[in-house]
């Protein structure tokens, strides 16, 4: 195997040195890497509050406009794998900049159109984004100091619920307060903003993974993800027995079972399935999938119940800026707790502050059983499911370091946040059924009704308990495996990598 040659020294001017000491550029890669993935969950989320307004203002009927939501569901979940894997093979950071780049153009795409097929087709561009994460984790973990990782980690992993958090208050402030293209237009800026910052401030990461990329594997694979998330999000709306949705899921155990065969055949898969089929790899997979179940139903139920109507005799008729505002809270406390989970995962090991994570998810949904009527409270609770999300998605990608070669990072992490996308629309659809079928009629319009929201706040502690005993039940590794810092200039053998797992 030819090594990739090692790039030219650092320079001494301030922007970066090689006396030691980081630069400016190297003191910044973290903040900036952080700044993006809070980029792309706001991204995520800001069109959300525009939804019950969109089919007057484009002219389209409510069910082609749930396709800006759909669309970047599906785009996220098909091209985060396909786009970690291109990382490992062809640089992370040019795959980075290429997801910034994509996010932005839809962005600004929306803020120029409003056609319903131009936004919808945006919105997909923008889903793209959903890479920048596992990009950004895998980047740190080559290029920082051992002693930097699990923090920095952290930080970056705490992006997702931050900027989600904030997505929903600037969106409705931004409606409330100017024409809806302004949002877009300010979400352009901020995107191109941290485009500009990141090809300024993030190092080519040395270690590659070269060789031929899987292009049958990656057509299968979006296959049968846009069979899965289309049945999963459109099932409530066509029904669960209907042909469609049927057929769609019968396809998606076809062309999976084929996909398997194939990755397991080609000496070069998209996603090493022997690899990820080991108890260290595919336990942290499947609790991010229940975490990221019970994750969701925070933001769903808490949006949806603090702006039913008084007349409710539970709702706090609340408008979209005050519903946001109440989940920004929880964005704080993920920021504050990011850290503290990186601390514990030192002492204790990520194992043990994943289960703990889980553990406090759960103890927050009991909190809002316990009370969902006082303003007070439900940010109290959402705050807790909030806490304990940070903790296990703290560790979820420092559990998938230690267990896979250098040169699959990004593919593996953007497995492990393909499975929290997974587990978020389950969630959605289960949450759907659960307010669709307990419900009440308020002036001759049917709501959903106290005990359905707690059903869905018992559903998802439930999943957070599961995803605790998945936690325990990984191996522990008795040591820091992979999250050194990779020799610059190198690559990592697959088959020697793999020894080294």
């Amino acid at each position: 195997m030819v090594p990739i040659p090692a790039p030219a020294p650092r320079s001494t001017d301030p922007a970066g040195r090689d006396d030691g000491r980081p630069g400016v550029r190297d003191r910044l890669a973290v903040p900036v890497l952080a700044f993006g993935g809070i980029l792309m969950a706001v991204m995520q989320t800001v069109v959300v509050p525009l939804l019950p307004d969109l089919p007057r203002l484009t002219g389209a009927s409510a069910g082609t406009v749930s396709w800006m939501v759909t669309a970047t569901l599906l785009a996220g979940a098909v091209l985060t794998p396909v786009l970690g894997r291109a990382g490992d093979m062809y640089g992370k950071r040019r795959v980075l900049l290429a997801a910034l780049g994509l996010m932005t153009l839809g962005s600004l795409l929306c803020a120029l159109s409003s056609d319903i097929t131009v936004l919808i087709t945006a919105r997909a561009l923008s889903g793209a984004a959903a890479s920048v994460v596992p990009l950004s984790i895998s980047i740190l973990r080559d290029e920082l100091p051992p002693e930097r990782t699990g923090s920095a980690v952290a930080l970056m992993s705490s992006t997702v619920g931050i900027g989600a958090a904030l997505g929903l208050p600037l969106a409705a402030l931004v409606i409330q307060y100017a024409n809806w293209h302004t949002m877009f237009w300010v979400t352009t800026c901020l995107g191109a903003f941290g485009l500009l910052l990141a090809w300024w401030a993030v190092r080519e990461s040395p270690v590659r993974a070269p060789g031929r990329f899987d292009v049958l594997g990656a057509l299968g694979l979006a296959a049968a993800l846009i069979c899965l998330l289309l049945g999963v999000s459109q099932g409530g709306e066509w029904g669960w027995g209907s042909p469609r949705i049927v057929g769609l899921f019968a396809a998606c155990v076809l062309v999976l079972a084929l996909w398997c065969r194939q990755q397991l055949r080609v000496e070069q898969p998209l996603v090493d399935l022997r690899l990820a089929s080991r108890p260290r790899v595919a336990l942290p997979h499947l609790t991010a999938l229940l975490v990221g179940f019970g994750f969701y139903a925070n933001s769903l139920v808490t949006a949806q119940l603090v702006q039913a109507p008084k007349a409710t005799g539970y709702g706090l008729g609340l408008s979209i800026v005050g519903s946001g505002l109440c989940l920004l809270p929880g964005g704080v406390t993920m920021l504050l707790f990011s850290p503290v989970s990186a601390r514990i995962s030192a002492a204790r090991g990520p194992r043990v502050t994943l289960a703990l994570g889980a553990a406090v998810l759960a103890l927050g949904y009991a909190v809002r059983i316990a009370d969902s009527r006082d303003l007070w409270m439900v940010v109290v609770g959402a705050s807790i499911v909030a806490t304990g999300t940070t903790l296990a998605y703290s560790a979820l990608p420092t559990l998938i370091l230690r267990a896979v070669p250098a040169g699959q990072t990004a593919s593996a992490n953007g497995v492990n946040v393909l499975m929290r996308t997974i587990g978020q629309a389950v969630c959605s659809a289960a949450v759907a059924a659960v307010l669709v079928h307990h419900t009440s009629l308020l002036g001759g319009v049917p709501v959903p009704t106290l005990h359905g929201y707690l059903v869905a706040f018992a559903m998802a502690g439930g999943v957070a308990l599961v995803a605790c005993a998945a936690a325990l039940a990984i191996p522990g590794d008795g040591g820091s495996g992979g999250l050194g810092r990779v020799q610059r200039g190198t690559t990592v053998p697959h088959d020697e990598a793999l020894e080294g797992a």
